[in-house]
């Protein structure tokens, strides 16, 4: 299930991965929301209600989406966060991982956005 991430001027493809959680998401697609910044983290409320799952994780890299229970969020990752002792982002909680962007370190200019768009990749 291929993606495009517009924030600001930055445009990344990527994919949510074949999951139920993950298919869940892209049923909701477009999505434009205002986002939040946790480090060099961007996370966002969307309408989706989900438990954890088989792939919850805290062990999150550049470039990974992450879907965050607790907040019923989404999460792009795109270098560290406030937890990271290293270049790994490390989420609040465990997130269920969702999919992947290209290019994810590029966000890290986009920081002060507000506005985020997520939209099937042929849409």
């Amino acid at each position: 299930m291929r993606i495009k991430v517009t924030v600001g001027d930055i445009v990344l493809e990527g994919e949510l991965f074949d999951t139920p959680c993950a298919r869940e998401i892209f049923k909701l697609l477009p999505l434009e929301a205002e986002v939040r910044e946790w480090g060099d983290e961007f996370y966002f409320e969307i309408p989706l209600r989900w438990p954890l799952d088989e792939t919850a994780t805290r062990e999150v890299k550049v470039g990974d989406l992450g879907y965050w229970p607790p907040g019923h969020a989404l999460a792009i990752f795109f270098g560290p966060t406030p937890l990271s002792r290293s270049g790994d982002p490390v989420p609040a909680s465990e997130v269920n991982l969702v999919g992947r962007i290209e290019g994810a370190e590029a966000l890290r200019v986009a920081r002060g956005q507000r506005k985020l768009r997520i939209e099937p990749l042929d849409a």
